[in-house]
């Protein structure tokens, strides 16, 4: 790679938007989570 090559990131709104996908999946992994303990404890009550 030259020094002269522009670097290898992506645009600002391509990052933003990397990182609400991000975020949303951990918001996703949680509500999963909280749902299948509900169900687990409604089941085995």
């Amino acid at each position: 790679m030259l020094w002269s090559d522009p670097r290898d990131e992506p645009p600002p709104e391509l990052r933003r938007a990397q990182e609400k996908v991000h975020r949303l999946g951990w918001v996703l992994l949680v509500v999963v989570a909280v749902v299948m303990l509900l169900l687990l404890s409604v089941a085995y009550s």
